[in-house]
């Protein structure tokens, strides 16, 4: 049994700054691309950013120079630090992980929960 579990969403003025936490435990071999989706009310679920074990982070062009995404691989964690937050960064943010359970397994897709982000003044 795996299971995601996210920390650190709120409400948060405009130009303010949050840091979202995902941390995966269970049976877990390897996990090898970590992200962090959002989904606005009406909206359908975006891809915010990604880290691969090894490679190259990815950001949407929305969030480029604003949004910061890390990991501990040693903690199974992935992190998401949000600066000059806008309004339309509000949203459910979730945390992936693509896991394999064995040496040999395919990667499985898992999700956290979801965490509520909201800038408003």
């Amino acid at each position: 049994q795996v299971q995601l579990v996210e920390s650190g969403g709120g409400l948060v003025q405009p130009g303010g700054s949050l840091r979202l936490s995902c941390a995966a435990s269970g049976s877990i071999f390897s996990i090898t691309v970590m992200g962090w989706y959002r989904q606005a009310p009406g909206k359908e679920r975006e891809l915010v950013a990604s880290i691969p074990s090894g490679g190259t982070r990815n950001y949407a062009d929305s969030v480029k120079g604003r949004f910061t995404i890390s990991r501990d691989n040693a903690k199974n964690t992935v992190y998401l630090q949000m600066n000059s937050l806008k309004p339309e960064d509000t949203a459910v943010y979730y945390c992936t992980a693509d896991i394999k359970l064995t040496i040999n397994g395919p990667d499985f897709r898992y999700w956290g929960q979801g965490t509520q982000v909201t800038v408003s003044s």
